[in-house]
C-alpha cells in the first residue's frame, strides 16, 4: 500500500544525512529499516530545533504510527537531504512528513514517509491537547 503525502504541508526543517557503510544489508543496499531511522533522526532534530527534549519528562511528543514509500534503492557512499514537513494539526496530534533525496540530485525523491505524532502526558500515558507553547511553534 502506498500512502501519498499531501500537497498541503509546511516545510519546518531540513538537514543532511550521510549514508553510512553500516546502513547497507546483505543485498548491498540501504536496508528498509534504516529509512525509518533517517526519518526518526529528522524528527528528533526538528523537535530539538524548537527547544524541546526528546527524552521523556512530564510531557512529550510521541509517534503513534508511521509509513515509508521506498522509491529508489540507496547505497554507500552518499548523502541525503531530509526535509521535514507538517500537515494537519489536530487537538493533540500532528502529521509529520519526511522526504529524502540525494544531495547530488535534490529534486529526485528516493523515499517519502511520515508519522503521526501526539502530545502525551507521561504521568497518565494518554494524549493531551497541545499546550499553547507548542502550538505557537508548530503553527
Amino acid at each position: 500500500m502506498r500512502i501519498d503525502i499531501p500537497d498541503d504541508k509546511k516545510l519546518v526543517h531540513e538537514m543532511p544525512m550521510p549514508i553510512r557503510w553500516g546502513d547497507m544489508d546483505a543485498y548491498a543496499h540501504v536496508n528498509n529499516t534504516v529509512y525509518f531511522r533517517y526519518m526518526e533522526q529528522a524528527r528528533v532534530e526538528w523537535i530539538t530545533s524548537m527547544g524541546y527534549k526528546v527524552a521523556p519528562g512530564e510531557e512529550s511528543m510521541l509517534m503513534i504510527n508511521g509509513f515509508c514509500n521506498f522509491l529508489k534503492q540507496l547505497t554507500y557512499p552518499g548523502e541525503l537531504i531530509l526535509k521535514t514537513y507538517i500537515g494537519n494539526i489536530g487537538r493533540s496530534s500532528v502529521d509529520v512528513y519526511t522526504t529524502m533525496a540525494l544531495t547530488n540530485a535534490p529534486e529526485e525523491l528516493v523515499a517519502a514517509g511520515g508519522a503521526t505524532m501526539v502530545w502525551v502526558d507521561m504521568n497518565t500515558g494518554k494524549s493531551s491537547p497541545w499546550p499553547e507553547h507548542v502550538l505557537s511553534k508548530i503553527r
